[in-house]
């Protein structure tokens, strides 16, 4: 198996406040990587590094073997990113939001949409009458529903209940199982345990 994720050597400093220092680690294809860390450790920032949200000071990134900063679209177009907090368009429809995300990527994502709909028990209803935790599996299905070789969680439990988080953990085992690499960030050591 080859590493699906490479990272040497990263740094990002904002001004005079540290983001990550010499941060080195890589992650199998078709692993499920727990990114462990208390809050403000610098996972967000590694992550955000990663897919091109933010710009690094040091070091090197590669996913899938591709330059993050040269090959970045080529990249995003195979990874499910969920980041820690789940913002929309407050006026959308969920099946709206899933159909703008899926259309973003050129693809017909609606029976895996469906599915995930089913498994998480997401209502269909307009993403600001939903609560967080419920806004966290429109965003969980955003970012699984095209089926990427890789999936990128940021805190992704935090606002689901333990039925949920259950389902959640299953789900990604199923698409590991099929193919998939998983990187998965959290405070929670019980959550990388498993």
């Amino acid at each position: 198996m080859k590493d699906m994720i490479t990272i040497q050597n990263l740094t990002k400093t904002y001004g005079k406040h540290r983001g990550v220092e010499d941060v080195t680690f890589s992650v199998r294809e078709g692993e499920i990587f727990g990114f462990l860390g208390p809050n403000g450790a610098g996972k967000s920032t590694t992550i955000r590094s990663m897919l091109g949200l933010i710009k690094y000071d040091q070091g090197e990134i590669r996913i899938n073997g591709l330059d993050s900063v040269k090959d970045r679209e080529k990249i995003l177009a195979d990874i499910g990113y969920m980041p820690s907090e789940a913002w929309f368009y407050p006026g959308m429809k969920i099946r709206e939001i899933l159909k703008y995300s899926a259309a973003v990527r050129k693809v017909d994502c609606t029976d895996e949409a469906e599915k995930l709909c089913d498994r998480l028990q997401v209502d269909v209803r307009k993403i600001n009458e939903l609560s967080l935790g419920n806004r966290k599996k429109v965003s969980i299905i955003c970012a699984m529903q095209h089926r990427p070789k890789l999936f990128v969680f940021d805190e992704p439990t935090s606002g689901l209940d333990p039925l949920m988080q259950n389902v959640f953990f299953e789900l990604i085992q199923e698409y590991v199982n099929e193919g998939a690499t998983c990187m998965l960030s959290t405070h929670v050591l019980s959550e990388v345990r498993n």
